[in-house]
């Protein structure tokens, strides 16, 4: 029973990268926004780096999930 225990501590500390993940994305929306509100001109040219930022943040919590599930079912 202690190797379940274990497993499961691990998975959930392997989530921890979700937190990191959702603080990521909304920095990453809240300078956008800020950005469009102060020149709305240049709004449409940063669309991409919004959703390469997008990408990369939610490409991280998906690898900690990935790490969690590799983990209680590996």
């Amino acid at each position: 029973m202690e190797v379940e225990a274990a497993k499961m501590i691990g998975a959930g500390l392997a989530c921890f990268a979700l937190i990191g993940a959702g603080i990521g994305i909304g920095n990453v929306f809240s300078a956008y926004l800020s950005g469009a509100l102060r020149n709305p001109g240049a709004a449409a040219s940063q669309t991409t780096n919004l959703l390469l930022g997008f990408a990369l943040c939610e490409a991280t919590g998906l690898f900690g999930l990935l790490v969690a599930m590799i983990i209680l079912y590996g």
